[in-house]
């Protein structure tokens, strides 16, 4: 398995480099920087990705301002003011990048919300918060980026209170994956292997979480970086004035390796529901 220190490293060096930070924030969706659902050809990858928070958020009907939800990798803290407005809840957001901490700063506090929402910098793996604290653990697309996601599920499972909620995206591999396909993606995220439905639920199992639902969503994923791949083509020029070339040249390549996976059933993307027992 890789280094765990290094990983998370590596993840946070990145992150909050310049290029990746201007890269996400202009292109990828700004509030929200994961995966998108796409219902029209060509949409904006904005809406798109809007729309898997709203879909998300369907699982938490009956919140309110008693109810507590950590957001796991908030990235820029789209989701987090979204549950905040919409439901009145206290959310932390816990995320490895300060400089897209920063911006979250900025944008909850634009949004009057630094009442409802917190934002703590640090990394999933370690949790520094009590046992049975929350009602709901959320995230999207970042426990991909955690070289134990085993201690993952764990720091979830510690954190959520008796009936409470974890539910989560992560662009994952297929249960079954020929050895070495996989190499080019998993390069460019500095890991040995990706999570999977069934390493998801097999994880949440030990722990004693009851899996809900499954929502199996992977053409958004293929949809989605192709979005991605389409729009930095289309802005290079106006976009190398902020990002440099070698970054744009190597995420174009990194996201035809997604894509390219994605097609050959190599990859697969989904909403997970567990639920810990009362």
């Amino acid at each position: 398995m890789a280094n765990e220190q290094n990983v998370v490293a590596l993840a946070e060096r990145y992150y909050d480099s310049d290029d990746a930070d201007r890269f996400y924030f202009h292109v990828w969706g700004g509030q929200d920087i994961h995966i998108g659902i796409y219902e029209q050809p060509g949409e904006s990858i904005r809406q798109a990705s809007e729309r898997s928070v709203q879909l998300l958020a369907q699982s938490l009907d009956g919140a309110g301002p008693d109810t507590r939800v950590l957001d796991l990798g908030a990235g820029y803290g789209g989701a987090a003011r979204y549950l905040a407005t919409r439901f009145g809840c206290h959310v932390t957001c816990l995320n490895l990048s300060e400089t897209q901490n920063r911006r979250n700063r900025e944008f909850t506090q634009d949004a009057a919300l630094s009442h409802r929402i917190r934002i703590v910098h640090g990394n999933f793996e370690r949790v520094f918060e009590p046992d049975a604290s929350f009602d709901v653990v959320w995230s999207q697309d970042a426990i991909l980026h955690s070289a134990d996601r085993t201690r993952v599920m764990g720091e979830a499972r510690r954190v959520l209170k008796p009936g409470g909620l974890m539910i989560f995206t992560d662009p994952m591999q297929a249960d079954e994956v020929p050895d070495g396909v996989l190499a080019p993606v998993l390069e460019r995220i500095h890991l040995d292997s990706m999570g999977s439905f069934g390493f998801y639920h097999a994880a949440a199992r030990e722990l004693g979480m009851v899996a809900e639902a499954t929502t199996v969503l992977t053409p958004h994923l293929i949809t989605h970086y192709a979005r991605v791949r389409e729009e930095l083509t289309r802005r290079r020029e106006e976009l190398e004035g902020l990002v440099s070339r070698a970054y744009i040249d190597r995420m174009l390549i990194g996201l035809t390796h997604w894509v390219q996976a994605a097609e050959a059933g190599h990859l697969a993307w989904g909403v997970m529901r567990y639920r810990v027992p009362t």
